[in-house]
Parts: structure tokens; sequence; C-alpha cells
């Protein structure tokens, strides 16, 4: 049975501001979808609904496997008193090995910092972190809002190879404002947002 994430003729405003229209779109299961457009044009507030954090004022949203989602948000949204591996331990659901953990942290270039704590880390180290967390939380469908944000070419083109790596048939949504991570994320399918 297929589990597409479907929406269905979705209204949503805020105030006076129409951010979806009659708005419909099928993401299909296991596959890497970029998102993208211009600034304001409801890419965040797409996630939101998909998330459950926010509700559509019409319209239908099926198929989201609530339970089995994880998220990486425009902000990191860590706990920085935490190591970073304690982060990542936060949403793993299996015992990690040592031999794991450290195995995931070279892949995105942070084999030095995976016992600090998250509040001594650059912002492009903890955007490596966040998505870590997301990954390893073993979810069937990963959101994540420019996650690669802020890292220079040789660093986003190292945690672009872990992520296309690690979500292989899962269902993988990505907000992006730059064409060329379509490539090297491995998308599949783009939906550009007017």
């Amino acid at each position: 049975m297929s589990m597409d994430i479907k929406l269905e003729k979705i209204e949503k405003s805020y105030g006076e501001q129409k951010v979806f229209e009659n708005f419909s779109y099928t993401f299909r299961e296991g596959k890497t979808t970029c998102i993208m457009g211009m600034s304001g044009c409801g890419k965040t507030t797409l996630f939101r609904l998909l998330l459950g954090l926010e509700k559509p004022e019409k319209g239908q949203i099926a198929g989201v496997p609530y339970g089995h989602l994880a998220a990486v948000f425009q902000e990191n949204r860590l706990c920085e008193n935490l190591s970073a591996v304690s982060n990542l331990r936060l949403t793993c659901k299996r015992k990690l090995t040592e031999e794991e953990i450290r195995e995931a942290f070279a892949q995105v270039g942070l084999e030095e910092v995976w016992q600090k704590p998250v509040r001594d880390l650059s912002g492009g180290m903890k955007r490596r972190v966040a998505i870590l967390r997301a990954l390893f939380a073993e979810a069937e469908c990963i959101l994540m809002d420019e996650p690669l944000k802020g890292l220079d070419a040789e660093t986003k083109e190292k945690t672009a190879d872990y992520i296309r790596a690690q979500a292989k048939g899962k269902t993988l949504l990505v907000i992006t404002h730059d064409e060329t991570e379509i490539p090297l994320l491995g998308a599949e399918e783009v939906l550009r947002l007017p």
C-alpha cells in the first residue's frame, strides 16, 4: 500500500495574507523532493502543516507517518548544555555503539567534537549535529528546512552525500533556496512554490 503524502485543496492564511489557496500536491513515498520558492511563499508553513504544528483552514493532508517523522528546523533546536552525541541519543531509539557514533560524526566532518557541549560549537557544526539527530531518529519521513545553509562548499558536499546515503528509501523533503543542492541531495522531484 502506497504511503504517499497527499495535500488536497489546502487553504491557509495568516490574517489577511493567504499563503495557500486550493493547493494540492503529492509527495511520493521513498523519494527526495526539494521545495523551492521565494521568501514568504509558504515553504516553512508547508512544513509546519505536514508536522501537525499548524492546521489548514480547509483541505486535507493524508499519509503523513506521524510518530515516524524527523525534522531539521530553520533553527537547530539542540540542547545547548548537552554534548553533540547526547543530542543524537535523544532521538535514536536504539543503543548506538561508539564506533557508529564516531563514523557518523566523521562522515560530516565532526570527528573532533562529538563529545563537546553543543554551546561550544560553531553555527555550521550545530547545523550538522541537527542533521545527524534527524537522520538517527530512524524516521520514515524526514523534513529539512535549509539543512545545508551556512556550510562551505566542501562541507556542504560531504554533508549532502551523508544525507543522501542515510535517507535512501525514505521520504525526504528539503526546503532550499540553492539550485545546486537539487543534484547534491539526489532529489527526484522539485516542488516550486509561486
